[in-house]
């Protein structure tokens, strides 16, 4: 299979969705537990995920912890000047505290989201930003609550049951134990590649695999190792991804924003600042169940108003560049 020529719709036959699920579930997962699962050799899931991973058509990277990514991120939307927008988006996804950031449809907005400490957010907004000649105006909305982010969102290609047996042990009760140094330095090596092998972290980190083991199960165990599958969402079906501006009476908010995160379209909702409070990322095969979610999900939820922005390209998702389709 040629991931570089095929059709965007027809790329990743069922078992490699199966694959790519079986990673959301647990982007550490071994071959042999997920073939396992699956009733399928580990022969061929080593082959199928080598090819996957290899070709940079899925990868695997760790996501900071929940907490901490929804505390002081904000909701940026770049107006740009028409036949700028490419070089504003690379420019945005070439900031180490910007992880996510889409080229929205017409070609003339930016989305993106900002994770960055405040003096580098306000060099951003407040310096960078206003002194490109290419930025008609920009708006920041101050994330409030975070429902559920992308690592939680599954691509639906397993059943229940296989989903429970790859789920690793749920985090104990309480709050976890403070990460030390190497615990710091063993996430940051997970960053941009959630799949290293305990080996290769050993030797990077300059310390003994066994040590790599214990920590690691430590982490995991304490709901500190997060990862995301970043995959085109062509891939697995779903042609259209749109970020969805609603306006909730404030009594409903969170009501409507954790019935949301549980649907399994919805990649993303965050109560925020602005003249929305509720947004909500969400994948379509089309855009008629684009429609069919605004009227039988949203509706009968109460929201009052909504925008809805599509995205024309993902550039970069949880801090990855995005391998572009033809």
């Amino acid at each position: 299979m040629d991931t570089d020529t095929a059709d965007p719709a027809a790329v990743l036959d069922a078992l490699d969705r199966r694959l790519v699920h079986a990673l959301q579930v647990d982007g550490r997962a071994e071959p042999g537990r997920i073939a396992e699962v699956l009733g399928v050799s580990a022969r061929t899931v080593t082959r199928r995920l080598g090819r996957l991973l290899g070709t940079g058509a899925v990868r695997v990277v760790r996501m900071p912890d929940a907490r901490e990514a929804a505390l002081g991120a904000l909701l940026l939307r770049v107006r740009v000047l028409r036949g700028r927008v490419e070089a504003i988006a690379l420019a945005l996804a070439a900031q180490d505290g910007v992880p996510f950031v889409d080229v929205m449809l017409g070609g003339q907005e930016v989305s993106a989201v900002v994770l960055a400490e405040a003096s580098a957010r306000d060099r951003l907004l407040h310096g960078r930003l206003p002194a490109t000649d290419a930025v008609l105006e920009s708006t920041a909305h101050a994330v409030l609550h975070l429902f559920a982010d992308a690592s939680a969102w599954r691509c639906g290609a397993l059943t229940a049951g296989q989903e429970a047996a790859l789920a690793p042990p749920p985090a104990p009760a309480g709050p976890p134990p403070a990460p030390d140094a190497l615990d710091h330095r063993l996430l940051d090596a997970l960053g941009v590649d959630a799949r290293r092998s305990h080996a290769a972290l050993a030797a990077a980190l300059q310390v003994p695999e066994s040590t790599v083991r214990r920590r690691l199960h430590r982490l995991g165990a304490g709901g500190l190792l997060r990862t995301h599958v970043s995959v085109d969402p062509r891939l697995v079906g779903a042609a259209v991804d749109a970020n969805l501006w609603l306006d909730v009476e404030p009594g409903r908010l969170a009501a409507t924003g954790e019935a949301l995160a549980r649907h399994p379209q919805v990649h993303g909702v965050l109560a925020t600042s602005g003249p929305s409070n509720l947004m909500a990322a969400v994948f379509c095969p089309d855009h008629a169940a684009l429609y069919r979610f605004q009227t039988g999900v949203l509706g009968p939820l109460g929201v009052r108003r909504v925008e809805t922005a599509i995205v024309a390209r993902a550039v970069k998702r949880a801090g990855v560049r995005l391998r572009q389709l033809p």
